[in-house]
């Protein structure tokens, strides 16, 4: 804990500073929600093929970026509105600017009460 996963158009690659902005991100979650640096994990998982609303799903017009935090439950709606936030202005921070219209997207949400984990 935290998951964190952060899903993307594979058109934004290039212009995506992956490391700084998990590291940003891991700061800002234990900033925010408070938990342990240690703790945080991010994976990024870049999609080959994104379609947007009615394109032609071999253009290139649109990239997507969405990113998921899972946490142990037990924050409130206005600390994980508070992290929402801090995502997306992280994301404007290390998505420079490219030749498609961005979708950015991200939500915090509870870990279900099954989670379970090991380390070794």
């Amino acid at each position: 804990m935290p998951q964190i996963t952060v899903d993307y158009s594979d058109t934004v690659t290039d212009a995506f500073d992956h490391e700084g902005f998990a590291r940003a991100l891991h700061e800002a979650t234990v900033e925010i929600a408070a938990a342990k640096p240690e703790a945080c994990k991010t994976q990024f998982r870049p999609s080959a093929y994104t379609v947007f609303g009615y394109e032609d799903p071999g253009a290139r017009g649109h990239a997507v970026v969405h990113v998921t935090i899972g946490l142990l439950a037990g924050r409130s709606d206005e600390t994980k509105a508070k992290l929402t936030e801090a995502v997306l202005e992280l994301l404007r921070q290390h998505l420079a600017e490219a030749a498609v219209t961005l979708h950015a997207s991200a939500e915090v949400r509870d870990l279900d009460a099954s989670y379970r984990k090991f380390d070794r």
